[in-house]
């Protein structure tokens, strides 16, 4: 599934994909936006962990990837 994250004052969106499911990544979101000092730690397909904190998140956008089209439509 893939998550993207915008950054207050950051020039490009955070995309992140992972196993999660959506529900799971919102209940995060929301407890690291709730909590002073919260952060939003992820962990992508490849392993790597991704944090940000909850107080520098302008929106979160939950959902799966669009797969890429091969070829002609007529």
């Amino acid at each position: 599934m893939e998550i993207k994250i915008g950054i207050q004052q950051a020039a490009r969106e955070l995309t992140v994909d992972v196993d999660d499911t959506p529900e799971a990544v919102e209940k995060l979101v929301a407890d690291a936006i709730a909590t002073e000092g919260g952060v939003i730690a992820l962990t992508d397909t490849k392993g790597r962990r991704i944090v940000v904190p909850g107080a520098k998140v302008a929106y979160v956008e939950i959902g799966t990837g669009a797969p890429g089209t091969v070829g002609f439509l007529r």
